[in-house]
């Protein structure tokens, strides 16, 4: 059958449904994801369409994934963070989205400070396990969107979780479920996706939460989390690691809106710039990041960094006031101590140095 595709303005073939695969051994991708050597990149020669969505935006993660491989901020060392923040992201609300833990008496306190600026960017987000108890901490602060640790791959399901793919897609989806009652946006992190079984289990649950938005008549947003680094922007990689096939079975098998999903990259393999504007040439509207990359391990996609990618692809530099990125990375070394190393792009003292 033949169907129109109003963006693309051609007719393409209509794709069968992929159907929910409950496997009784884990599929861990062994012989690209081995333990003893260095992941294999392997290729299909698939290329998908570049596809630039019409708005693509930064959403931050500083206060979240950001805090998770150093000391905590403090609460006026976020506050003030959050300030520069919305100052970066100027009227355009390049910056759309921060996102806070809620666990501490801190945690909540900064965030309380931080919405009592009004800001209508970065707007104020959560993030929690999937778990009913955690769910009430969102409620209770007033907040309208929420993160929800919901892991795709077959490694944190079996071997972290130990449950089976239908036990872990149905608690997943009831804790979306209590979200949606309680008129919260969620926005379920794919944990793991890039060593996830994308057409088993990640495009088939992420066809029942477009099915639940449909039924509630509200958004439930989607992060792909590379949680090791371990995507490619290369054309022809074979999924699981293949940035642009991940994006591609979100947007054209699972019907997902462009603006509903987030691209959540980490560097352990030096690509977390590369494949955050990889996600967003092929279909992805948001691309999470942290001030200065900091987060778990090697880090994730530097916000900075983002920012000027941004304005590269969209060539509007006089809607962002660049000259914030000093001030962050002048408070980063006077007021919270933190040793920037002086050739780091963009914040570093010599990032544009010469030396000869």
């Amino acid at each position: 059958m033949l169907v129109y595709n109003k963006t693309r303005r051609s007719l393409e073939p209509k794709e069968h449904k992929f159907e929910f695969q409950d496997v009784e051994e884990p599929h861990l991708f062994s012989e690209t994801f081995s333990y003893e050597s260095i992941p294999k990149i392997p290729f299909n020669y698939r290329e998908n369409p570049i596809d630039i969505p019409k708005e693509i935006w930064i959403t931050d993660t500083t206060f979240r994934d950001g805090q998770q491989s150093r000391p905590p901020y403090t609460v006026t060392q976020i506050v003030d963070l959050y300030e520069m923040l919305h100052r970066l992201s100027g009227k355009s609300g390049l910056i759309r989205q921060s996102e806070f833990f809620l666990s501490t008496e801190d945690d909540k306190k900064a965030v309380r400070m931080c919405m009592e600026r009004g800001y209508k960017y970065p707007e104020i987000t959560g993030w929690i396990r999937a778990s009913k108890e955690d769910f009430r901490a969102v409620k209770e602060i007033g907040l309208k969107e929420t993160g929800i640790l919901t892991s795709v791959s077959d490694y944190h399901i079996f071997l972290k979780l130990k449950k089976t793919r239908k036990e872990a897609m149905e608690g997943y989806l009831d804790i979306v479920k209590s979200s949606l009652d309680e008129g919260i946006i969620p926005r379920c992190h794919f944990e793991d996706i890039t060593r996830a079984d994308i057409y088993g289990f990640v495009v088939p649950f992420a066809q029942e939460l477009m099915r639940l938005s449909q039924e509630y008549k509200m958004p439930v947003k989607i992060r792909a989390c590379d949680t090791l680094g371990v995507a490619v922007s290369y054309p022809g990689a074979a999924l699981p690691r293949s940035v642009s096939g991940i994006i591609y079975g979100l947007t054209h098998y699972a019907a997902v809106p462009t603006e509903w999903i987030e691209w959540h990259g980490h560097n352990d393999f030096y690509k977390a710039v590369s494949n955050s504007v990889t996600a967003w040439l092929y279909g992805c509207s948001v691309v999470n990041c942290t001030l200065l990359g900091l987060g778990d391990r090697a880090g994730n996609t530097p916000l900075e960094a983002l920012v000027i990618d941004y304005i590269a692809l969209r060539g509007n530099d006089e809607i962002i006031d660049t000259s914030v990125i000093t001030d962050i990375a002048n408070y980063f070394r006077e007021k919270i101590g933190y040793q920037i190393p002086h050739n780091q792009p963009f914040m570093g003292y010599d990032f544009n140095g010469s030396i000869g």
